[in-house]
């Protein structure tokens, strides 16, 4: 079964200020969690468009949104895609759009999609299985540069030099195939008692390689402008985050949004005609409080950031 406990439930619910007729799209469908909440507020005239990459969540929401009949509307597919699965469908715009990003429970929890490193499985970690490329293929490919790139962009990991290193030594033995043998080898890599002391050992390498083959930020950094772009006047977008990489960007972009002008800040009045497109409604990001972190642990890192689509002038 896909279980999701999805974190900032009801923070990204009334972040939406949902109308009963909006459209309303779920770029990161997952079980479905935040999307049975939309779709319980909305009547006859509203929809709810939900965008999923991974086939096991499509059929897992499926389920959970078959109550709310074609009110719901699921699409397989990557929210890199939003602008052409909204035209599909004859939707122009939206009221309000909202991501979940990160690895979803169901998918860390089902040990052969290959995303965690508490098991020893085929090294996997697509979000979407279509995809021909696995995690296998980035770890036994990717040259030693390429490889400390990721791990240390990706990862944040201080060691990434050394993990590198200790991973193509190892592969010119034979190559590396199970996240147990990945998981050895990074823990040869990290001083003992560094190992002690810190969290996991593979977990940011981990982090890395999912980042890399899935191109998560690559995606969320192309799609934000898109998306404040199908927004009507007035609607959110609405995007959670799991770790500073992706916080950045949101943030990052968010603000550009809301302030384009190129100009010198010495220049009395704006040339550049660069347009404001809205506000951020969170200067600060919001955060999930004690009693949801202790009840889910993943929800500790998560921050809701989001914006609103000013009216076009």
């Amino acid at each position: 079964m896909f279980k999701h406990k999805s974190v900032l439930l009801q923070e990204t619910i009334d972040s939406l200020n949902i109308k009963a007729d909006g459209i309303y799209v779920d770029g990161t469908l997952g079980g479905g969690g935040h999307a049975s909440e939309v779709c319980r507020r909305l009547g006859d005239g509203g929809k709810l468009i939900g965008i999923d990459q991974d086939g096991d969540a499509v059929a897992a929401a499926g389920e959970r949104l078959k109550e709310f009949g074609d009110r719901a509307v699921i699409v397989r597919s990557n929210y890199e895609n939003i602008d052409g699965v909204l035209k599909e469908l004859g939707i122009e715009k939206a009221d309000g759009i909202y991501l979940d990003l990160g690895v979803s429970s169901y998918q860390l929890d089902t040990a052969d999609r290959g995303f965690t490193y508490r098991e020893d499985v085929p090294l996997d970690m697509r979000m979407d299985q279509r995809n021909p490329r696995t995690a296998a293929d980035i770890v036994n490919t990717y040259s030693e540069s390429e490889l400390y790139r990721m791990i240390r962009d990706y990862g944040e990991d201080r060691f990434a030099k050394n993990i590198a290193k200790h991973i193509v030594k190892a592969r010119e033995e034979k190559p590396i195939e199970t996240t147990g043998e990945l998981t050895e080898i990074i823990k040869a890599a990290i001083p003992a008692k560094i190992r002690a002391t810190g969290g996991h050992p593979a977990k940011q390498t981990f982090q890395a390689i999912r980042i890399e083959l899935n191109r998560e930020l690559e995606v969320l950094n192309q799609s934000i402008d898109k998306m404040i772009d199908l927004l009507n006047p007035g609607g959110r977008l609405s995007i959670i985050t799991f770790h500073s990489l992706e916080d950045r960007i949101v943030k990052t972009r968010f603000r550009i949004n809301e302030n384009p002008c190129t100009c010198p800040p010495d220049f009395p009045v704006c040339v550049c005609g660069k347009k404001s497109r809205g506000r951020v409604i969170t200067r600060k990001p919001i955060i999930p409080s004690a009693e949801e972190i202790e009840e889910n642990s993943r929800a500790k890192s998560a921050k809701l950031r989001v914006f609103e689509r000013g009216g076009d002038e």
